[in-house]
């Protein structure tokens, strides 16, 4: 099969795996607000089904990509979140909500570009069931983005305006 196409829904499931952790990240540090918390777990969830769909769909290119979203139970993520606890002490909550909020779309962006790379290539390549993958999860990523975009607009002048 196509070596290219290989690489291609390697990196996406990559960037998949890094939005969902994102997503869940944002979710544990912006506990207080509901929203938030709730919503960031809702998205990541999306994003670990695109995970499962690329492992799936990757078997076609002889790629072997884990269909369970990785999971960062490292000692490393351990101390990046008392890190995240310990920065948050010394800096404004709010102003880390849009730092974090700014990083989804930054990531959601990009995982929407290598969504509309794959399913240009699956139609030239005629691959029915690619296509279907990307027609049904590029949607998902782009509410994702979109939502992030929503939630930096509503809070941004609020916070950079108030003491």
């Amino acid at each position: 099969m196509n070596n290219k196409v290989g690489l291609a829904i390697r990196e996406l499931h990559r960037s998949e795996n890094e939005l969902a952790g994102r997503l869940l990240q944002i979710s544990d540090r912006h506990k207080a607000d509901h929203e938030i918390f709730h919503l960031g777990r809702d998205l990541a969830r999306w994003s670990q089904q695109h995970v499962r769909e690329l492992a799936r769909v990757g078997r076609d290119y002889d790629l072997d990509l884990d269909a369970e979203p990785a999971e960062d139970h490292s000692i490393l993520a351990t101390l990046r979140q008392k890190g995240s606890e310990l920065v948050g002490r010394h800096h404004d909550p709010s102003l880390l909500l849009l730092r974090d909020l700014r990083e989804i779309h930054r990531t959601a962006a990009g995982v929407s570009l290598d969504w509309e790379i794959l399913a240009q290539t699956a139609q030239a390549l005629q691959d029915r069931e690619l296509l279907d993958t990307a027609e049904r999860c590029h949607p998902q990523t782009l509410r994702q983005m979109r939502w992030a975009n929503a939630k930096l607009k509503e809070s941004s002048a609020q916070i950079m305006v108030t003491g």
